[in-house]
């Protein structure tokens, strides 16, 4: 296997888990996205503006600003446990103090943390001054372990913890860097900075394209809920977040199953109470007010959705929180909006074809390093059965000289000629074992060589397969 650090190594050889004590603190330098190679010109794709994916500029620093946030270190003086039932490195992720939103009754705080077992980043959402009383109360957690939908964050585990000195509910979720939940979205006023002042940004409305997707991705989650037999009872704007370009995930599902077990369940009214809060939701984000649901504002929050919007947004909204209606299901409310679900699938399938177009340009890589892995061991090796010379001999000579072709030709004038595309080009031919010969030049131009590229690649695989044999290891 190969570790963070790109050296090879065998787990099989490691008993105990091991994990690095806390980091010194360093200043990370941003990464400077333009010095990476440019992307392939939109004029070149048949598909260039997708829903739910950003452009293929936006792409490549939106990918690597989420590594980078991955990869982030916490701030020191924060007096987190090092070690959490198998995690470590816990980065809290939301602010701490008087602004904290409440789960119920409960204080929580989310946190990113590594797992000591895969080495994986997840989500921890702790309960402070939670008691449990029954072991039976983490059945839920299992059952809502079973579930897998592309708008649901996954749950990993729950467990009671002292590490911060109390008694705190821990329940671990699949981690989405980078997201940002539809309050800090769409709700929170920004600052911008112009003339050197800082300006107040309102937030603007949602263009009914997105907000019939956020309908769909909603509306399904909670129909794959429903069907399960369950109640999702988090349909709130600080507990969705945005993970993508007009992609939603509903989190810290299953907290509330186990916070209130010995309350006697009604799974039908709770479902029935996620329809209402889900029509509060959809009037909020219509009016960009959470409490457009609440009292006085009722009138004017439908006035506003019947001047913003099409009469389908405020059809569903009333479906949605009327209580009255006896045909007041999630599957009814699927009947009422068919028509956007088309819509809603086009932009997957274009999302889709818009990646395979995207990963089209990545496709060689993993194939090259592993090209250029190979050189690493077999140039210039110092030693080898104890031949000093073992690199420079044989067929490991004429790998030399292919590497010197490849990387260390000279121009007219005596400059190294750095030419990306003339480097591809051959890794690819070696790569793919061309029968298209190439002349090799000795530094001293006193000898050359005319072979195949599938000469060039025997010479390669059967110099590192010495190498694999003699370690008794494999390559991985």
């Amino acid at each position: 296997m190969i570790n963070s650090m790109g050296e090879f190594y065998d787990d099989q050889q490691y008993d105990v888990p091991y994990y690095p004590g806390p980091a010194d603190v360093y200043i990370r330098e941003p990464l400077n996205y333009h010095l990476y190679t440019m992307t392939i010109p939109p004029a070149f794709l048949h598909h260039t503006d997708s829903h739910f994916v950003p452009p293929s500029s936006e792409l490549r620093q939106v990918l690597h600003m989420r590594s980078e946030i991955v990869h982030s270190g916490p701030p020191p003086g924060l007096g987190l446990p090092e070690e959490l039932q198998g995690y470590h490195t816990l980065v809290p992720l939301e602010v701490s103090g008087p602004e904290r939103r409440k789960l119920g009754s409960w204080y929580s705080t989310v946190y990113r943390a590594i797992n000591s077992t895969d080495g994986v980043p997840y989500a921890l959402r702790r309960i402070e001054n939670y008691r449990l009383m029954h072991q039976a109360a983490f059945n839920p957690i299992e059952a809502w372990s079973r579930i897998r939908h592309p708008n649901i964050i996954s749950i990993i585990e729950a467990f009671t913890t002292r590490s911060f000195n109390d008694s705190s509910l821990v329940v671990a979720y699949a981690y989405h860097p980078g997201a940002k939940t539809l309050y800090d979205m769409h709700f929170k006023t920004h600052t911008t900075t112009f003339n050197r002042t800082l300006q107040a940004v309102q937030p603007q409305p949602i263009s009914e394209r997105t907000l019939w997707s956020y309908i769909i991705q909603i509306a399904s989650a909670i129909r794959r809920v429903h069907e399960a037999g369950m109640a999702v009872r988090m349909i709130d704007i600080s507990k969705i977040i945005v993970t993508g370009k007009n992609r939603l995930r509903i989190g810290s599902c299953g907290i509330f199953d186990v916070l209130a077990y010995d309350t006697p369940q009604d799974v039908h009214m709770q479902q029935l109470e996620d329809l209402t809060l889900f029509g509060r939701l959809l009037m909020a984000l219509c009016c960009l007010n959470p409490s457009a649901y609440a009292g006085g504002h009722f009138q004017k929050s439908l006035e506003m959705i019947a001047r913003l919007y099409s009469a389908d947004v405020k059809n569903a909204a009333i479906f949605l929180i009327s209580k009255n209606n006896p045909h007041r299901n999630i599957t009814h409310f699927f009947e009422i909006i068919n028509s956007r679900v088309i819509a809603e699938m086009d932009d997957a399938l274009h999302a889709t074809d818009y990646l395979e177009g995207e990963l089209m340009g990545e496709l060689e890589n993993a194939r090259l390093v592993r090209l250029l892995c190979k050189f690493g061991f077999i140039n210039e090796r110092p030693e080898f059965a104890r031949d000093p010379r073992w690199s420079e001999t044989g067929d490991r000579y004429l790998i030399k000289l292919f590497r010197d072709y490849v990387f260390h030709q000279m121009d007219e004038h005596g400059n190294p000629v750095t030419n990306l595309a003339h480097v591809l080009t051959c890794l690819n031919k070696l790569d793919a074992g061309a029968e298209e010969k190439v002349m090799l030049v000795a530094r001293d131009e006193q000898s050359c060589l005319v072979v195949s590229y599938r000469e060039i690649k025997s010479c390669v695989d059967a110099a590192f397969n010495e190498l694999s044999r003699s370690s008794g290891g494999k390559y991985r």
